[in-house]
């Protein structure tokens, strides 16, 4: 985000509009049964069949469509009004949770049923994303949407990290399915919050054919060359933190620092990340490559592992990692919605999300053979060196230096 673009020196915050209190407030309601659904539907699986291969599908049911159908998303969150597409999916979700808990709580459990349901809950997810991306525009002045965001990603990653643990007390209290239960309600609370919302400025239906608005898309995404050039970077740094970092890391930790000290630097990422994106509601972001930079501290905590580095400084390295990720995550959402036109934003956020996350289980299955043949702490080594590289790599472009909102 430009300096001409960073929230102004006006004392009204984003809660101050109606309209993105009630988003706001719906939001955090989803996010908090979000964040404990993953948990809770894991170990209700595991209650019911003992196998981790069961597990296993029922995850892949859900994740496989929120890829496949994100575009489609894209499309339709740009197509029709986004309380229109965000009301739909949240009521839809509330009924496959409903429908998934109710079969749990009965004992009705039937794999192909529940991998059912949550294959309609993937397909919600990709149809909601898109559409969230795209609403803070038509909800918040420019010079506020740093703060809405803030507060955004605040809640998301609050949520991400007090969820998993109120999901694991309400297994142990009250039951899985119960949990899931709650999961369904949030997302009717949510939905009830934004029957509430009224958008200035909505998008119109469109009138051309899906595939024409498709390439559309498309043709926008390649055409902003600091776009590209970025989720470039988000696609292969990604491969590498989940590769690398989420499969190697545990292995090395496992026969090094041990697990207690894994999940304190764990635990030290999260909060950086809490810690930046809280802070950058008062300060402000300065631009894309401000950000690209202070997303390379991702880097940091590889490296120190591959080295050896006692644990304070694993937790430091990771902690300012985690603050990184926070700058720039804010610093991305806000600068597309400068600088994109909202009548795009939901299908460029479509690829930026497609793009950024369709290496991911590259990264995951070339990590194996690259350690076998390389050793682990090499392979982590390597990984933290290519990703400081790549992220930086984008700043020799004068589109990513300087972004504008045109080819």
């Amino acid at each position: 985000m430009t300096e001409e673009q960073a929230p102004g020196t006006t004392s009204a915050g984003p809660l101050r509009n109606p309209g993105f209190r009630w988003f706001f407030a719906g939001r955090l309601v989803s996010l908090a049964g979000s964040a404990m659904a993953p948990v809770a539907l894991a170990f209700a699986v595991l209650d019911a069949t003992h196998s981790a291969g069961s597990l296993g599908v029922v995850l892949a049911a859900r994740s496989v469509p929120m890829l496949l159908f994100l575009l489609i998303g894209g499309v339709v969150g740009d197509r029709f009004p986004r309380r229109t597409v965000l009301l739909v999916a949240n009521l839809g979700a509330a009924a496959t949770q409903g429908t998934a808990a109710a079969l749990f709580l009965t004992g009705g459990f039937h794999l192909a049923a529940i991998a059912a349901l949550e294959f309609a809950n993937g397909v919600l997810t990709a149809f909601t994303t898109p559409a969230l991306r795209g609403i803070v525009p038509q909800l918040v002045e420019p010079d506020q949407r740093q703060r809405a965001n803030s507060l955004l990603g605040s809640s998301k990653n609050l949520s991400s990290i007090v969820g998993p643990s109120l999901a694991g007390t309400l297994v142990l209290t009250a039951g899985s399915g119960w949990a899931i239960a709650i999961d369904a309600l949030t997302y009717l609370l949510a939905a009830a919050c934004l029957a509430r919302l009224t958008l200035p400025g909505a998008v119109e239906v469109g009138r051309a054919g899906f595939l024409h608005e498709l390439r559309e898309g498309w043709t926008a995404f390649r055409a902003l060359t600091w776009v590209c050039l970025t989720v470039l970077a988000f696609a292969a740094t990604n491969a590498i933190y989940v590769g690398v970092w989420n499969v190697l890391g545990p292995t090395i930790a496992d026969t090094t620092i041990g697990a207690a000290a894994w999940g304190l630097i764990l635990s030290a990422r999260a909060i950086g990340t809490l810690v930046a994106t809280t802070a950058l509601y008062r300060l402000r972001a300065r631009s894309l490559p401000t950000g690209l930079l202070c997303f390379a501290t991702g880097a940091l905590p590889l490296i120190a592992l591959a080295l050896s580095a006692p644990v304070w400084l694993l937790v430091a390295t990771s902690l300012i990692a985690g603050i990184g990720h926070g700058t720039m995550a804010i610093t991305w959402e806000t600068l597309l919605q400068q600088k994109v036109p909202n009548t795009l934003l939901s299908r460029i956020s479509a690829y930026d999300d497609l793009v950024s996350f369709a290496a991911v289980p590259v990264g995951q299955l070339a990590v194996a053979p690259l350690a076998a043949a390389t050793g682990q702490t090499e392979a982590m080594l390597l990984g933290g060196i290519l990703f400081a590289l790549i992220v930086t790599l984008p700043l020799l472009s004068p589109s990513v230096r300087h972004p504008s909102s045109t080819p």
